[in-house]
């Protein structure tokens, strides 16, 4: 059934509150007083609850079900971390409060930024960045910074052709021309094409490792050398970090600098770009570069550098270059963070990747004889596969994701990465049990023997079973109706 729009909703007259007179306030408002009806719905307290309840019961979510999005780690959030970040001392906390009374809401942003140090081997980090991609431009906006301190900030960053969008996006906001790398037919960068790129003009490298292809680059530190052997950085996107937690320590592979998306990671909410947190690691040679505000301790205490007369009074020797956001970073999150870690230990962490990539590596083997995998050989923590075994069915990748929406699944990532053709990328994670994962590999199976036998009217008007069926992708896209136009004028709220 169609839920209709609060503003469908409302009735003259009905209200959920009662409010007393309003005083005399024309005066105060110096003749800025609205001049006709705010337009409102009129609603009363349980037409509104239940609105938002039917609401929710549409949205799938990963507490509802196995959610298979590939890079984009759609795992459990304890409700512990929930519990922990709940707590007054930290949600009640003001970032405008005198740093004395704030020391155990700054030791605890200084303890997860020593885990995050510990587990990627570099030994600086800048916790304020709010999102995976406003790490990214962190990341990137510290290399050229460290360029410009050696008098050329340089023109090109080299970008892998199989990597997210955001990275292209990030070197050009920075100011670098954009110099793609082609990957081999093995998924993995062609490090002989990277070498005949490199020259005193490029910045540095963006390369996702594992990449979004599902393997890990295996001649990563050939690539680490080969770029600083011309003077550039190895920025590494840090998003499928929980492929290796635990496992590889990145400063180990040469890595420069990267981002850490905490909830994909250590397991706090995905923030949408919103609420999330997204810190950069980064080696010591960048980090006299890292942006303000940090935590740092001593004798009296724990305090924040916000400024670089902060810095200078230190006499910390770094050129930050400013300011990422406003305060010092996401402290719920990091609450979360850091319950995530302490439930775990360094040993449950290498389990968490362990898990993750035994769980894709059960998905693929168990679908590959009837979908086609994208590259041979086992993968990481996300599995991908073409669109080969629909060949001659009239069947697309997007029919077949939409089909999962009737079966109760919310589709994998598809089209994406952008060299697959066809592309089906999805993640378990480590938190799936093989019996929600057998249920999810059953359906896949289903759904592949109904394309196979020519059973096309199961695809083609799917999703029949959804609250909204089929949109026209481009419209939605390009042009989405987002605001609601009254027919009539709007009635008022008493």
């Amino acid at each position: 059934m169609e839920e209709p729009l609060l503003f469908e909703m409302g009735s003259a007259g009905r209200t959920g509150v009662d409010l007393p007179d309003v005083p005399a306030f024309a005066d105060k408002l110096g003749g800025l007083g609205r001049q006709g009806a705010i337009g409102l719905p009129a609603l009363s307290e349980p037409q509104v609850v239940r609105h938002y309840v039917r609401l929710s019961q549409k949205n799938y979510a990963i507490d509802s079900g196995l959610y298979p999005l590939g890079s984009c780690t759609m795992k459990h959030n304890p409700r512990l971390n929930e519990k922990m970040a709940r707590l007054p001392g930290f949600s009640d906390v003001h970032p405008l409060q005198p740093q004395s009374t704030v020391q155990g809401a700054l030791e605890l942003i200084d303890t997860v930024a020593h885990w995050l140090k510990t587990l990627t081997g570099l030994p600086a980090v800048a916790m304020s960045p709010a999102a995976g991609a406003h790490g990214e431009l962190c990341g990137m906006m510290t290399i050229r910074a460290a360029h410009e301190a050696k008098g050329n900030p340089r023109k090109r960053i080299l970008v892998p052709d199989s990597a997210h969008g955001t990275n292209p996006a990030t070197a050009v906001l920075c100011g670098y021309a954009v110099d793609p790398v082609p990957s081999l037919p093995n998924g993995r960068i062609d490090l002989a094409a990277l070498k005949a790129k490199l020259d005193n003009d490029v910045a540095g490298i963006m390369l996702t490792n594992p990449n979004t292809c599902g393997l890990f680059e295996n001649e990563i530190i050939e690539v680490a050398e080969a770029v600083h052997a011309v003077g550039a950085y190895f920025y590494c996107d840090g998003a499928n970090f929980n492929a290796i937690v635990g496992k590889v320590r990145p400063g180990d592979l040469g890595i420069d600098v990267m981002h850490l998306n905490l909830h994909k990671t250590f397991s706090t909410p995905h923030g949408g770009g919103g609420p999330g947190s997204g810190p950069v690691v980064m080696s010591a040679e960048l980090a006299p570069f890292a942006p303000l505000p940090y935590v740092v301790s001593g004798a009296d205490g724990f305090r924040l550098i916000e400024t670089r007369a902060d810095q200078t009074a230190a006499c910390d020797g770094g050129h930050a270059y400013g300011r990422m956001r406003s305060f010092h970073g996401q402290m719920g999150m990091f609450v979360r963070a850091m319950a995530y870690m302490m439930s775990h230990g360094a040993d449950g962490l290498r389990q968490v990747a362990e898990d993750a990539v035994l769980n894709a590596n059960y998905v693929l083997a168990r679908l590959k004889d009837v979908m086609t995998p994208a590259y041979p050989g086992p993968c990481m923590h996300e599995v991908l596969f073409d669109d080969t075994f629909l060949k001659d069915t009239g069947i697309t990748t997007l029919d077949f994701a939409k089909a999962m929406i009737d079966e109760g699944f919310h589709p994998m990532t598809v089209y994406f990465p952008l060299i697959v053709h066809g592309a089906m990328l999805t993640e378990p994670t480590e938190s799936e049990s093989k019996e929600s994962i057998d249920v999810f590999i059953d359906t896949l199976r289903g759904l592949t023997a109904d394309a196979k036998t020519g059973n096309a009217a199961k695809f083609a008007g799917a999703p029949y079973l959804a609250p909204r069926r089929r949109l026209d992708e481009t419209r939605a896209a390009r042009s989405p109706r987002l605001r609601w136009t009254p027919d009539a004028p709007a009635e008022a709220a008493e």
